[in-house]
Parts: C-alpha cells; structure tokens; sequence
C-alpha cells in the first residue's frame, strides 16, 4: 500500500489595514480599530483641550472627541478638502476617537511577516509608528494606536 503524506500549508497570518494618506504620506491602522469612516462634519472646539484635538462631533447620539493626525505629528495644520475624512475608532468598550486624515485611500492585507520593524531613530516609547510595510511600490507606515490616542 502506497504512503499517503499529507502536508497542511500553513497560512501566513495577514491582517488588514486601513490606509490613509497624510501630506504624501501612507499610513495605516488596524481595521479591527476602526469603526466607520465618515465625512468631515461641523466640529465644536473644545477650550483649554490639548492642542491635537481638534474638538468634539456628535455622532449617532454620542460625542465623540476627534484629533488632528497633522498636529499630533507636528505637521502644519491641515486645510479640510473635499476627501478629508475622519476615521472613527473603537479604543475601548462604548469609548471612541475619530482621527482626522487627508484621505483615506484603500483597505489592505499585509502578512505579519512583511511588516519591518521601524527605524532605531523611531523606535523610541512614545513613536506612533510601530511598524513599516509595503504594498505593491508603496510603504505605509503602520500607526500604534494606543500613541495616538
């Protein structure tokens, strides 16, 4: 009787990612973060709030803080187009944050193994960026979420 060998190919642990772009730039976040994306509606300033918040929205009844990507990374404020959009994410149970980007591009799956480590001049505690992948020709930067929020 002939040897049946049966081999299980193991599959490569992909995750998807939300990428947007911010001042030519790619990034992405876990889509397991994300909870809708919306368009850029009225925001409400919130005095004496830290500088990256942009302020609140009211959002299915709830508010919700929201937070400007550009000032979180120091980039020059942003001016709100036509593809502005606010990424709404999920941080706890019943807590949300809404991100505000300069676009929101595609979904992607990046294999685990793909993603590379962050440069040592970024690897520092406080760094939003806890990893680089790629697709296709393009690099994104993968986003901790726990920094930005």
């Amino acid at each position: 009787m002939e040897e049946l060998a049966v081999y299980q190919e193991k599959k490569k642990e992909e995750k998807k990612y939300v990428v947007f772009g911010i001042k030519n730039e790619n990034f992405g976040i876990d889509i397991s973060f994300v909870n809708s994306i919306i368009q850029m509606p009225h925001i409400t300033s919130v005095p004496k709030s830290p500088e990256h918040y942009s302020g609140i929205i009211t959002l299915r009844g709830e508010v919700v803080p929201v937070i400007s990507l550009r000032r979180k990374m120091n980039l020059d404020d942003e001016a709100y187009t036509d593809n502005s959009r606010i990424i709404i994410t999920d941080i706890e149970k019943d807590k949300q944050v809404g991100l505000i980007v300069d676009e929101v591009k595609e979904v992607v799956e990046i294999p685990s193994d793909e993603i590379m480590e962050p440069s040592p001049f970024l690897k520092k505690e406080e760094s939003l960026i806890s990893g680089v992948g790629k697709k296709d020709d393009e690099l994104i930067s993968v986003c901790n979420i726990e920094m930005l929020i």
